[in-house]
């Protein structure tokens, strides 16, 4: 067997010149490279490497102004417009409740950090991008034409690293998720039975060693149901009643939301878009392996999701409808749930 050699950041620059029309991520996979060293093959030209950490970010964003910030995985991309406020930092997870920007982050993720100056025609469009340690894009911050460029150029002096290299080398992350646990479907039951909070709903796969998937296939459908290719008919039906949803889009590093009504939703080929002025969405259609409407108990009644797989079983994409803490689920949301189309039933 012949091992392909890893191109240098000089052929990484070369091929990318030659495919100006290709997107980033799609030339990183045809070139078996992480995104990451991508970016990192143009240091010292168009990009600057800083300090890859989530909470000195934190302490500097919100000098931006006006942003757009991007999360993402393999199959879905959710980008929200507005500004960096409501920051609350810790050192396992922090939280940005900003009107528009909305975000749970696990700052033991983030590795590795860039600025980036990239032309478009006659723009010049500047960024902060983050990956893990592999490699793969957590979250990036773009600059808006309202956005403050003094702090930015600011924020990307003070940050700046010694190592300034353009070679990128990836880490490989361990999966701890354990999908073959041996757990009952009369112990998944009783604990899915005494939820009282859908943010004990992780707590509970961990304490029973169970993935999420496995878990959804195995409780009953009582409590979770098989859809059949449902996505697109919830965002328009979510459209024709005006009903505000979640809309919930993760990696390892942090979980992205938007909480409101949406309005413009487009298919693209194997997309399914939202267009929104804050809010643009894109989901692969052709990467859904499996849909479900997940029941959840709480204290105030039980509240419901479609949860979207890939082949993997690794989650894409969550929605829920939009309700008050303390209040039930609203009803149009259940309606609009519980008349999708079904799937065939499926064995535990």
């Amino acid at each position: 067997m012949i091992e392909q050699t890893r191109p240098a950041p000089a052929e990484i620059r070369a091929f990318r010149a030659e495919n100006p029309k290709l997107r980033e991520r799609d030339i990183a996979a045809q070139l078996k490279i992480s995104e990451a060293a991508l970016v990192a093959a143009e240091t010292g030209i168009s990009v600057t490497r800083i300090d890859g950490s989530a909470l000195k970010l934190l302490e500097r964003v919100a000098s931006l102004g006006e942003v757009m910030a991007l999360s993402r995985n393999e199959s879905a991309v959710h980008e929200k417009i507005g500004v960096f406020e409501n920051i609350k930092s810790g050192v396992q997870a922090a939280i940005v409740l900003g009107e528009n920007i909305d975000l749970r982050i696990f700052p033991s993720r983030w590795e590795h950090g860039f600025a980036v100056s990239k032309k478009d025609g006659d723009q010049l469009r500047l960024s902060l991008q983050y990956f893990d340690k592999a490699g793969n894009a957590v979250h990036k911050v773009h600059l808006r034409p309202n956005s403050n460029v003094e702090a930015y150029h600011a924020l990307v002096a003070e940050l700046k690293l010694e190592d300034q290299s353009q070679d990128f080398v990836e880490a490989e992350t361990a999966d701890t998720v354990d999908e073959t646990a041996d757990v009952s479907r009369d112990e998944l039951r009783d604990n899915w039975s005494r939820l009282t909070d859908t943010h004990e709903f992780f707590g509970m796969l961990k304490r029973l060693k169970i993935g999420r998937q496995a878990a959804v296939r195995r409780v009953g459908d009582d409590y979770a149901w098989k859809l059949s290719s449902a996505t697109a008919e919830m965002m328009h039906a979510s459209v024709k009643s005006g009903l505000p949803i979640m809309c919930f889009v993760a990696n390892d590093g942090i979980v992205q939301i938007h909480s409101g009504p949406i309005f413009n939703v487009q298919a693209m080929g194997p997309w399914i878009n939202i267009m929104d002025p804050t809010f643009h969405l894109h989901l692969r259609q052709d990467h859904i392996a499996e849909t479900w409407a997940v029941r959840k108990p709480t204290k105030d009644g039980h509240v419901t999701s479609l949860e979207a797989y890939n082949a993997q079983g690794e989650m894409i994409i969550q929605f829920f409808g939009k309700r008050k803490e303390g209040s039930d689920e609203r009803v149009e949301w259940r309606e609009i749930m519980e008349n999708l189309p079904r799937a065939a039933s499926v064995a535990a």
